[in-house]
């Protein structure tokens, strides 16, 4: 079972996979909890499914375009999600996002951010 993550906007989105079929799907208005929510999010979808992490073979991301903040955010957690676990990473786009997952894996996803981050200076 493949576990997909998108955290390009505010509502953030998980599905998960089980070859050619989505067997679950959650969507929740993360926006700045994002970091505090979704791994709870992604426990509560398996669990509300009967999967426990262990059953996830493994972990497509929707790499990008999309918000800095979010992105690095969701793609950290794929990233070590799938490390821990031992498992693919699946680099998902606006063309892949909600389609069974065929792209190649990889070992880790990058995140293609479409534009230069807007980093402002601290304030004085």
């Amino acid at each position: 079972m493949i576990l997909a993550i998108r955290t390009d906007k505010p509502e953030a989105e998980l599905a998960l996979w089980d070859g050619e079929t989505q067997i679950g799907q959650h969507t929740w208005h993360a926006h700045r909890q994002l970091a505090e929510t979704l791994t709870m999010e992604i426990e509560e979808l398996l669990a509300k499914h009967q999967y426990e992490l262990s059953d996830i073979t493994g972990v497509a991301v929707y790499q990008g375009p999309g918000s800095f903040t979010g992105l690095r955010i969701g793609i950290s957690v794929a990233n070590a999600l799938a490390s821990g676990l031992n498992v693919a990473t699946y680099p998902l786009d606006e063309q892949t996002w909600g389609k069974p997952i065929t792209v190649p894996s990889q070992q880790i996803v990058l995140p293609e951010y479409g534009n230069e981050p807007h980093i402002t200076a601290p304030r004085k």
